[in-house]
C-alpha cells in the first residue's frame, strides 16, 4: 500500500529541545544563598536524585491519580531535598521550595539546544504542523513561551494534564485527537528509547530517537530512525512528506 503523507511532528521537550541550565544543585544553592545558607551543589544534586526517585516511585506522574498536582508534587520534592541538606525551618523550606517552583518558569533556568529553533523552523517550512507531547507539569507552556519556543506549536499536551505520561498510549492518543489525523500521518521526536521511540511506534506513529551523545548502540533502532542532532531530522521527515 502507498504511504500517506506526513502532516504532523510531535516533540518531546526536556533533553530534546532544551535542558536545565547547569545543574539542579546550582539553582537550589543560589536560592539557599538568598537566605544566608551555604549549601554545596553536589550535596543538593545527590539529595535531589534520591528524593526525585522516591517521589516518582511513590507518586508517579506528579501524583495526579492520587489527588496531587504538579505544583504540590514539585514543592514536596524541593522541600524534602533541602531538608536532606539540613535545612530545618519548615516555614523557610516552604518559602524556598515555592520560590524555586516559580523560578523554574524563567528562561534563565533553561538552555535551548543550538539546533532546536532551526529544526522547528525547517519542519514548519516542509508544511508540517508541530505539537508537544511531554512528561512535564503544567508550567510547560509558560516555560516554552519564555524560551521563545511556544509559537512553533499548535498544541501542548503534558502528562499532568493528560493524567498519564509516556510510555502510556493514553497521552499519545490525546495528542492524535488534537492532530485530527491518523497515526501514520504523524512523527514523534524524543531522546528516550522507551518513552519516546518505542512508545510512539507502539501506537503507529513514526518514532525518531534523538541520540545526542551517540550512545544507543543496540541494533533495534534502524539508522533511518535515529539522529544524533536535530539538524539531521528535516531531511528524514521530508522522505515521509509525500503526496
Amino acid at each position: 500500500m502507498p504511504r500517506v503523507p506526513l502532516r504532523w511532528v510531535l516533540w518531546d521537550i526536556k533533553d530534546t529541545l532544551l535542558k536545565v541550565r547547569g545543574s539542579v544543585g546550582d539553582h537550589y544553592s543560589k536560592e539557599a544563598g538568598r537566605w544566608g545558607l551555604s549549601l554545596h551543589p553536589e550535596e543538593i544534586n545527590a539529595a535531589f536524585r534520591e528524593t526525585y526517585r522516591r517521589y516518582s516511585s511513590r507518586y508517579p506522574n506528579y501524583g495526579v491519580s492520587q489527588g496531587q498536582t504538579g505544583q504540590t508534587w514539585w514543592i514536596g520534592v524541593m522541600r524534602d531535598t533541602l531538608a536532606e541538606c539540613k535545612v530545618n525551618d519548615p516555614a523557610l523550606l516552604n518559602t524556598m521550595a515555592t520560590n524555586l517552583y516559580q523560578d523554574f518558569c524563567n528562561a534563565e533556568k533553561w538552555e535551548v539546544f543550538p539546533d532546536s529553533k532551526t529544526a522547528l523552523e525547517q519542519c514548519s517550512s516542509l508544511g508540517l504542523k508541530l505539537g508537544v507531547v511531554s512528561n512535564f507539569d503544567n508550567r510547560l507552556e509558560t516555560i516554552l513561551r519564555n524560551c521563545g519556543l511556544l509559537s512553533h506549536f499548535s498544541f501542548v499536551v503534558t502528562s499532568e494534564a493528560a493524567g498519564m505520561g509516556k510510555p502510556s498510549p493514553v497521552i499519545f492518543n490525546q495528542a492524535l485527537q488534537k492532530c485530527g489525523t491518523s497515526a501514520d500521518r504523524v512523527a514523534h521526536v524524543g531522546d528516550h528509547y522507551v518513552y519516546d521511540y518505542l512508545a510512539s511506534r507502539s501506537v503507529g506513529i513514526h518514532g525518531f530517537l534523538l541520540d545526542r551523545d551517540d550512545s544507543h548502540k543496540e541494533g533495534d533502532v534502524p539508522q533511518e530512525h535515529r539522529v544524533v542532532t536535530l539538524d539531521e531530522l528535516p531531511s528524514r521527515l521530508q522522505e515521509l512528506v509525500i503526496e
